[in-house]
């Protein structure tokens, strides 16, 4: 038997970006980042009102369409919950479709609220796998909802009918470690993107890749010197650069300066990790170019506040 949510009660989610891949770990490596979307949800007596502040005010939908109810509803089902209403509210600072893990983020606000409102029943393990299935890869969500870093994987099973499994375990940041995300003022579509990327690539790449990713996970948590080394890739990088020439242009740039700068998930964003600041000048140089520079720490998990009605 369902549980009737009560008019009135109230829940409040803030809830991290993230950067995926981290340069060689496609679909698999993601870092929470300090810049965050908040949702405040209120059960009431009937009908859905949806208000978006902030990124994408101006795009988003305020209908049952929005990711953010799609995630509640979701999460309501597989907590065994019933709303006879919603009004949900979203102040984004996340750039929307700009590698900095947006979707994932509202995937894990509405299914973090919808845990929220019935009473906290899904574990940690539940809110990765409902949330990441929006998106068919879990490195962003995983890491809105653990913090830190994550590493992630997807079990596909093996009769082809049922659905992927989502896993993701964290791994402590080193402290010293910061994020600077330099944004295009442009969109980019994640399957656009993918659209690129080569049916097979060579086993001398996939043998770069493999070992970058155990440098980069190394990297993160003790030896961050290594960063550098740790982000390079051959598996989807060098394709995507005739699609985001711009992002090309400024990853080569500052690695030619010594950065650990890579393709921010699907882009545009350029991120660049780093245990000390950018220089000036070359920030001064991408802001000159039309360039957004946010600097960033490493975040924690989402966050959920409920008040009782």
């Amino acid at each position: 038997m369902s549980i009737e949510l009560i008019p009135g009660t109230k829940v409040t989610v803030t809830v991290p970006g993230s950067s995926a891949n981290l340069g060689p770990g496609f679909d698999t490596l993601g870092l929470a980042l300090g810049i965050y979307d908040t949702v405040e949800v209120e059960i009431t007596e009937s009908g859905l009102e949806v208000e978006v502040f902030g990124e994408g005010a101006d795009d988003l939908p305020k209908d049952s369409s929005h990711l953010v109810v799609k995630a509640i509803r979701t999460g309501l089902h597989a907590a065994n919950a019933v709303a006879p209403g919603l009004k949900v509210t979203c102040t984004n600072t996340i750039p929307q479709s700009r590698g900095l893990g947006s979707s994932a983020a509202a995937a894990v606000a509405g299914v973090s609220a919808a845990n929220g409102l019935a009473g906290a029943p899904l574990g940690v393990e539940e809110i990765v796998q409902l949330s990441s299935a929006f998106e068919g890869h879990p490195d962003n969500a995983a890491a809105s909802v653990l913090g830190d870093a994550v590493v992630s994987w997807t079990e596909i099973p093996v009769d082809g009918h049922s659905q992927p499994t989502y896993k993701a375990v964290g791994i402590p940041v080193h402290a010293d470690i910061r994020a600077t995300a330099l944004v295009p003022n442009f969109h980019a579509s994640t399957n656009a993107v993918r659209r690129v990327l080569p049916e097979q690539v060579t086993h001398q790449d996939a043998r770069f890749n493999v070992s970058r990713v155990a440098v980069m996970t190394v990297a993160l948590q003790t030896h961050p010197e290594l960063l550098q080394e740790g982000t390079r890739d051959r598996l989807h990088q060098p394709y995507r650069s005739d699609v985001l020439p711009v992002t090309a242009e400024w990853v080569n740039r500052l690695r030619n300066r010594g950065y650990a700068a890579y393709l921010s998930g699907a882009g545009p964003t350029v991120m660049v990790l780093s245990t000390g600041p950018v220089d000036d000048n070359i920030l001064d140089q991408a802001r000159a170019d039309g360039l957004r520079v946010i600097d960033l720490d490493v975040a924690g998990p989402v966050t959920v506040e409920v008040s009782q009605a």
